[in-house]
């Protein structure tokens, strides 16, 4: 192990990544505004669903959000079925309530994978930013919040009659019974629906910022921990692109696996295992990158000392004071806003373009790389 130098910043007694992630998300999202799902959580399962209204008056679940939108397409019988068993279950979520008395909701629904990775935070309040001034405001989900079989959060935001989706998450190849909600995906995901617009800074030149900062420090041996996701594909492929290019191997890890620490541990554990003699790991995300310094410090290893580590997203993780991590920024802020924009837009009418907007990232260098010892 390299000798320790005075004026970097040694990573060997830091809590365990699973932990820290824990203790930033106790932190931060008791501050956002967190969808908990009334229409069908478990913790609420007396008051009557959408799902029960459905099957009380014998028609689909999307005939009743029919209803409950655009109630004069709907024949006299059937809407005069779905009234009766709303009456009757005493069916009456805020939103449904509101579409009947003939307002509007004033609610965006954003769906995010999950709610471990903190890049959103940035997202949300881009998005918030521009929304605000609006009337409008934004509920959150993930797609680990409690469902009805067969229910994702995206038909959940539908039954709650949002006036529009931010999609911050690999949505399904064909989006469909939106009823007319307009959608944007934000960030660079594997698959890219007909019609929706997408906002996101660009992956691929992000990617080699990251990989070429790297070689630029000398180092020759670097390897890139991955993980499944549209975003980790691009990363992952212009790492290799650069990689090749520097006529230096590319060395990768943790193909098809979730992009949180704890997967990033893992497969650091099963490259230091393989490649010792690796002296950098580009990360696909910073939450990886606290899971690769974590794997590191169980087997005696210091950051930056001994390996150099960038992450990608400049979010909470990477800019604590403690960690200080090299990372990629993504520009989620501004991301945030321009999806709002392109939002806003689609909801009034002005196009129904389906445009992608790539913002330039740019690297942020800190204390988690250093020149590759001679």
């Amino acid at each position: 192990m390299a000798a320790e130098s005075p004026s970097s910043k040694t990573f060997t007694t830091c809590l365990s990544p699973s932990r820290s992630l824990r203790r930033v998300a106790e932190a931060v999202l008791p501050q956002l505004a967190v969808l908990k799902w009334d229409d069908g959580d478990v913790t609420n399962s007396s008051r009557p669903t959408i799902y029960d209204v459905a099957a009380r008056a014998g028609v689909s679940k999307s005939l009743v959000s029919l209803v409950l939108r655009e109630p004069g397409t709907v024949s006299e019988r059937r809407r005069r079925a779905v009234l009766e068993a709303i009456d009757e279950l005493g069916y009456r979520p805020s939103s449904a309530a509101a579409s009947l008395a003939g307002t509007r909701t004033r609610t965006i629904g954003m769906v995010v994978e999950d709610f471990a990775n903190l890049w959103f935070v940035d997202l949300l309040q881009g998005l918030r930013e521009v929304l605000k001034p609006e009337g409008l405001q934004v509920l959150m989900g993930d797609r680990q919040m409690t469902m009805s079989p067969g229910r994702d959060a995206i038909d959940a935001f539908v039954s709650m009659r949002v006036e529009g989706l931010v999609l911050a998450l690999d949505p399904p190849d064909v989006l469909t019974g939106l009823h007319g909600i307009p959608a944007v995906v934000a960030g660079e995901r594997g698959r890219h629906p007909r019609g929706v617009a997408k906002v996101a800074n660009d992956d691929r030149s992000g990617a080699r910022l990251a990989t070429r900062h790297l070689i630029e420090l000398g180092h020759t041996r670097i390897a890139h921990v991955t993980g499944e996701g549209g975003a980790a594909q691009v990363r992952r492929e212009a790492y290799e692109a650069t990689m090749t290019e520097a006529g230096l191997e590319p060395v990768v890890v943790g193909h098809g696996n979730p992009t949180n620490d704890e997967a990033a541990t893992v497969a650091t554990r099963e490259l230091l295992a393989a490649r010792r003699d690796v002296t950098a790991i580009f990360a696909a995300n910073d939450a990886m990158g606290l899971g690769c310094m974590g794997a590191l410090r169980e087997v005696g290893l210091s950051v930056p000392d001994d390996v150099s580590i960038v992450g990608y997203d400049n979010s909470l993780i990477a800019q604590a004071a403690y960690l200080d991590m090299t990372t990629v920024d993504d520009r989620s802020l501004d991301v945030g806003r321009e999806t709002a924009r392109v939002l806003l837009d689609r909801i009034g009418g002005a196009t129904t373009e389906a445009s992608t907007l790539l913002l330039t990232p740019s690297l942020i260098v800190r204390s988690t790389t250093r020149p590759a010892a001679r």
